[in-house]
């Protein structure tokens, strides 16, 4: 059983090392070819292509009409644009819809509210019925929490001048970024993804993938490429890698901002990153095989595979986590492993890579102080990073194991200050799950490795545990805390 353990222990860690490896080749490719990825230049008017606006909404009472007011405020001929509401609510979400609609109509704004009989399919579903019907040339698509700039479609649509260029993406901003600490983790997290992590790749010459919102298709690509399909739940991470494997080319935009609210509550949190971490590995389970066959350099393979398994370190966590207080026990028992503990030690190369990762997205989006504004946020970040590792894992094993769910949205609640809005929103769900109980119970696990740690006189792992005691303790205190809001 010591063995069997020993084995584990080591390959997970040994995963994330390379994971973490991988993201600093990322960083490296970030800063050797780092500069604007674009410039003040806009689309000429003269020439302002058709251009369908796709707004994908299901039961969004508390956002929707301030994103169809601003796709309203688009700085864009009007005889070149068309806005698609694409209303699959069974709430109040579809008056609102209809009033707002007939309103900008009578404006003159070419604006439809498209409803369907059953919601087949979710948001692919719904992309895939308005593509039928859309006039535009090219398709814009923005989540009911975005609140695009008026200027948004002249700094994206010049890019499509290369016809081999079939999707552009843009940056997401952070309109309640300071609201509480999660919001500060989560813009943390993101703005790394949306600098290093897709700018690196765009360098690197690596696929990259639209982020589902704040981008613009070719409508010629995504018909090309087989349209949306449900089949995983990130239908743009497969739709992405399927029209690169087509051979149409991607543009990231680092430099245009499209602002979008962050999810305030942990279940919200949860739900947006079981969707993110489910979907990724339903896309790795049904493009791998095309990856590895594929004629690209190692580099470019390497980078696929890390990408679409991206969410599989969580798993790698969790189990070198689970087995770290066994080997705690192992190690005082058994002399005869020392030189492979010692060795463990090269495992640190992993986090001073995954650091440094960090460490070049926060000095390009923290202009003041991002020495000190890095030192308070990132031991935060890893610790709940480490307590949502069970929840994210559950998602991770349902999609590599082939296991269906529905999609479940993320609640939006336009909250930029107080928090007495938490107390009138609908969508906040009752009850705690199960895995939420565990969580603290994990929490009282690792609670234990710090003591066990300290008993048997051995510091290596306490720092380690304790993260793992407070990121579980903080994950559950915060799950059950948003049960007081619920309706």
């Amino acid at each position: 059983m010591e063995y069997l353990i020993t084995f584990f222990y080591t390959i997970a860690l040994l995963y994330i090392c390379l994971f973490s490896l991988g993201q600093l080749h990322l960083a490296w490719y970030y800063k050797k070819r780092k500069g604007s990825s674009t410039s003040v230049e806009v689309l000429d008017p003269s020439k302002s292509p058709l251009v369908t606006v796709q707004l994908p909404i299901y039961n969004e009472l508390y956002v929707v009409e301030r994103l169809i007011e601003a796709v309203s405020k688009f700085d864009y001929p009007k005889n070149r644009l068309e806005i698609q509401v694409l209303d699959d609510s069974d709430d109040h979400t579809s008056e609102l819809i209809s009033e707002k609609v007939k309103a900008l109509q009578s404006e003159g704004l070419d604006i439809t509210h498209i409803q369907r009989e059953h919601r087949a399919g979710f948001k692919a579903g719904a992309l895939q019925h308005g593509l039928k019907r859309a006039k535009g040339e090219f398709l814009a698509i923005f989540d009911a929490d975005f609140l695009p700039h008026p200027d948004f479609l002249r700094r994206t649509l010049l890019y499509f001048e290369d016809s081999e260029i079939g999707m552009v993406q843009t940056r997401w901003g952070h309109v309640n970024k300071n609201y509480s600490l999660l919001t500060k983790l989560q813009a943390f997290g993101l703005d790394a993804h949306f600098s290093v992590e897709q700018q690196g790749r765009s360098n690197a010459g690596s696929f990259i993938n639209f982020n589902g919102t704040g981008g613009v298709w070719r409508k010629s690509c995504v018909v090309d490429s087989g349209g949306w399909s449900a089949d995983t739940l990130t239908e743009d991470l497969d739709l992405s890698y399927r029209a690169q494997f087509k051979g149409w080319k991607f543009k990231y935009l680092e430099d245009v901002v499209a602002p979008a609210e962050l999810p305030v509550l942990m279940p919200a949190i949860k739900s947006q990153q079981f969707r993110w971490n489910k979907g990724a590995a339903e896309t790795a389970r049904k493009n791998l095989k095309q990856i590895l066959r594929s004629n690209w350099s190692l580099t470019k393979k390497m980078h696929a595979v890390f990408h679409l398994f991206n969410s599989s370190v969580f798993v790698c966590l969790l189990v070198a986590a689970l087995l770290s207080i066994p080997m705690l026990f192992i190690k005082n028992t058994h002399p005869e492993f020392n030189l492979l503990f010692h060795l463990g030690s090269l495992f640190l190369l992993g986090f001073f890579s995954i650091t440094y990762f960090y460490w070049i997205a926060n000095q390009q989006v923290i202009k003041n102080k991002p020495g000190q504004y890095f030192l308070k946020i990132f031991p935060s970040f890893l610790t709940v990073s480490m307590g949502l590792s069970l929840h994210n894992t559950i998602a991770v094993l349902e999609g590599l194991l082939g296991f269906k769910s529905p999609f479940v949205r993320t609640p939006k609640f336009d909250i930029r200050g107080s928090q007495e809005q938490l107390k009138k929103n609908i969508y906040i769900g009752h009850g705690i799950s199960g895995s939420t109980w565990l969580e603290g119970i994990l929490s009282l696990y690792f609670a234990f490795g710090v003591i066990a740690g300290l008993i048997l006189g051995d510091p290596g792992l306490i720092v380690f545990h304790v993260m793992l005691c407070l990121g579980f303790a903080v994950v559950f205190y915060q799950s059950v805390k948003s049960v007081r809001y619920a309706t």
